[in-house]
């Protein structure tokens, strides 16, 4: 056997040396040195039954190979150990069917198959296994009927038949199973109505019926069964009203009848359940006011009751549960006064009291609640301010509180609560300025702030929301610019600002959200040009930036170019590849390069042109006197506005006029609305640029105050770029700068 068996635990392997299996570890044997018991449950073996050779062991009285390795069907060799009391083959990898010769292990007592990955249908023959008191055939692929011969085996203690896929129904002759003490069929596919012989199973402690497909009414016959401590039967088709028979089970701690078509109240008898520590009827059809004596016993801990019909006021009935650890009460007609009658639960974890009819102010006590991690009341009419007293709840994690009717300020305190992940105050009344300190919750995922009258700005502090995933600041006043820093939320896939009154244009650093699939920015005054970052957000898959003063170029990827046009509409000047959209002659980048290169190219001109002027100016400065050019009248004579040179003006002007051919269109290198350039080579061979301005009729300088205005500014001007005014000429006939 030994050379069959892989293991990997060498000290048990080192014992199974010699010829006397009787020394080795996890095998017993009886005076005559015939093996009774093999006991080698988790110790890492692996291989198939085959190894063993049952027939070998004719003495064997127990089996035990829980929780191994062994894989390969169940060797129908197996029922020849008809002395065998116990066998324990579950948490392994068997597979195949169960074989009928299982039936002539008679002896058995108890038997355990559970959690493999056995198939078929359980064989009729395991009926004859009369002595059996355990049948453990739960979490693996079983089909087909229970059958019948199971409900004869009248010793039957367990009965574990749940996670399969078992179809058909439990017939009236279960009650002759009358030694059973738990009976598991849940997670299956049952159908049919629960049989009211189940009544005659007097010492039954469970009853597991939940996630089937019973159909019918809850038989009132369970009322007999008074030693019932669990009775689960969620998650089927179950209707009528919940017999009030059930009250009789004192003994009762854990009773589920959610997720069913139940109907009617909750009888008054539940009042005697004083033992009762788990409740749960949600999703039904039930109607009217909920127990008042609901925690008579003081030992209720979980109570669900959503998704029904209740009415009235709960929250009186609770005030005395102090021993509450989970309530949801969301979706039901309950009302009342919600900042009465509120007691102090140090156990709570999870409340939901949304999608009611509750009103008043929030309690301040809800900050002794130090155990609480999930407040939702939302969805009711819930006034006043948010107790700053919240913020003391130190172990919250889920705060909702959306759509009341909630005013004032968000309390900075909340800024306290380091393990809340999902804050939503969303469709309140809530005013003031988003606070700083929400900053501090390094562990929020879910941020809802929308449809509130909050105004001030975006504060940059979010940035310190490093896990966030989901941002909504929609439909409020907010005003000023972006905040750069939501670039930094690298977690971050779903970002609405709309519906504000945010301006500026949007940072580069939203293109470093490269995780994010929805963006809406509409219905703000936002303007400019998307940053070609955005070229990067390949995850973005939904957009709306309607309503706002943008222009130019959407960016070139699949969300912006799949867009409707209602998503882009009533902007300044979009263009791109978007249904709806002109195609946009150059990129806003390209025309922002040409912008840098005319830019450029003005410089250089310029300075080429101050240049010629330079270069002039050099040659004119070696003369020292002023002279007149030909007879200029008294009038055309220039006011010494700058002391800008000391030379020989009329031998200057003389040469100029020469070299230009007094001006000569041949000469001419450019020409605007005031003046033309000229380019003159002097006598000494030198070049200058000179401007000549345009002379009017009567003889005047066309425009003279911008020419002076012009000498006067580059005269003072001293830049690298710029070159200095070397001369100028104010006269009738030519006036021109050197």
């Amino acid at each position: 056997m030994e050379d069959s068996l892989e293991n990997q635990n060498q000290s048990l392997m080192s014992s199974w040396l010699g010829k006397s299996p009787c020394n080795w570890t996890g095998i017993a044997c009886n005076e005559f040195r015939s093996i009774t018991n093999i006991s080698l449950s988790s110790i890492g073996l692996r291989g198939t039954l085959y190894a063993f050779g049952f027939s070998s062991f004719p003495s064997l009285l127990r089996l035990n190979l829980y929780q191994n390795s062994f894989y390969g069907s169940i060797p129908s060799s197996l029922g020849n150990l008809s002395k065998l009391i116990y066998l324990d083959l579950s948490f392994n990898q068997l597979f195949g069917r169960i074989p009928s010769e299982i039936g002539l292990m008679t002896s058995l007592h108890e038997l355990y198959l559970d959690d493999n990955a056995i198939n078929g249908s359980i064989p009729e023959e395991i009926g004859s296994l009369s002595s059996l008191k355990v049948l453990g055939l739960s979490g693996n692929s079983l089909t087909g009927p229970i059958p019948a011969s199971i409900w004869n085996m009248g010793n039957l203690s367990l009965l574990y038949l749940f996670k399969n896929e078992l179809t058909g129904t439990v017939p009236q002759e279960v009650g002759n199973l009358k030694s059973l003490n738990q009976l598991h069929l849940q997670f299956n596919n049952l159908t049919g109505p629960i049989p009211a012989s189940i009544g005659n199973l007097v010492n039954l402690t469970i009853l597991a019926l939940l996630e089937n497909n019973f159909y019918g009414s809850i038989p009132p016959t369970l009322g007999n069964l008074t030693k019932l401590t669990l009775l689960d039967v969620q998650q089927n088709q179950l209707s009528g009203p919940i017999p009030p028979e059930i009250g009789k089970l004192k003994l009762l701690f854990k009773l589920g009848l959610f997720v069913n078509n139940l109907n009617g109240s909750i009888p008054g008898e539940f009042k005697n359940l004083t033992n009762l520590q788990n409740f749960g009827v949600s999703s039904n059809m039930l109607s009217g006011y909920l127990p008042q004596d609901i925690c008579t016993g003081g030992l209720l801990v979980n109570f669900t009751a959503n998704d029904n019909y209740f009415i009235g006021s709960i929250l009186k009935s609770f005030r005395n549960c102090s021993s509450l650890y989970r309530v949801r009460l969301d979706r039901n007609q309950l009302s009342g006064n919600i900042s009465k009658d509120l007691g102090v639960y140090p156990h709570l974890n999870y409340i939901d009291l949304s999608y009611n009819n509750f009103y008043g102010e929030l309690s301040q006590k809800w900050g002794l609640c130090q155990s609480l991690q999930s407040l939702k009341i939302s969805n009711n009419r819930i006034s006043g301010r948010i107790p700053p007293q919240l913020g003391e709840s130190l172990q919250l994690r889920v705060l909702d509180l959306s759509s009341n009717y909630l005013v004032g300020a968000i309390p900075k305190e909340l800024g306290r609560l380091a393990s809340l992940f999902d804050l939503n105050l969303g469709g309140n009344k809530l005013s003031d300025s988003v606070p700083l300190e929400i900053g501090r919750l390094s562990n929020l995922e879910q941020l809802n702030l929308a449809a509130n009258n909050l105004s001030g700005y975006i504060p940059k502090e979010l940035y310190g929301c490093l896990k966030l995933l989901n941002l909504n600041l929609s439909t409020n006043g907010l005003n000023e610019k972006l905040p750069s820093e939501i670039g930094s939320l690298e977690s971050l896939q779903v970002l609405d600002l709309s519906h504000n009154l945010l301006r500026g244009e949007i940072p580069p650093q939203f293109g470093e959200l490269e995780n994010l699939e929805a963006l809406n920015l509409s219905h703000n005054e936002l303007s400019g040009s998307f940053p070609s970052t955005f070229d990067n957000m390949l995850h973005l898959t939904a957009i709306d930036i309607s309503y706002n003063q943008l222009e130019g170029p959407l960016p070139n990827i699949k969300a912006f170019n799949e867009a409707s046009i209602e998503a882009l509409e009533s902007n300044k000047g979009l263009c791109g590849n978007a249904t709806g959209l002109k195609a946009c002659q150059s990129t806003i980048r390209n025309r922002k390069k040409n912008k840098n290169i005319i830019l450029i190219a003005g410089l250089i001109l310029g300075t080429l042109f101050l240049g010629f002027i330079v270069v002039g100016f050099l040659y004119i400065r070696r003369h020292q006197t002023v002279r007149e050019a030909h007879e200029m009248p008294r009038g055309a004579q220039t006011e010494d506005l700058f002391d800008i040179w000391s030379y020989d003006g009329k031998l200057v002007y003389e040469d100029i006029i020469d070299a230009t051919e007094e001006f000569d269109s041949k000469h001419c290198v450019g020409a605007g609305g005031h003046a033309s350039v000229y380019k003159a080579m002097l006598q000494t061979g030198q070049i200058v640029a000179v401007k000549k301005l345009h002379t009017l009729q009567d003889g005047g300088i066309a425009n003279i105050k911008a020419f002076e205005g012009e000498i006067r500014a580059l005269s003072e001007i001293r830049h690298r770029n710029i070159v200095k005014l070397y001369g100028f000429c104010a006269h009738r006939c030519h006036s021109f700068l050197v």
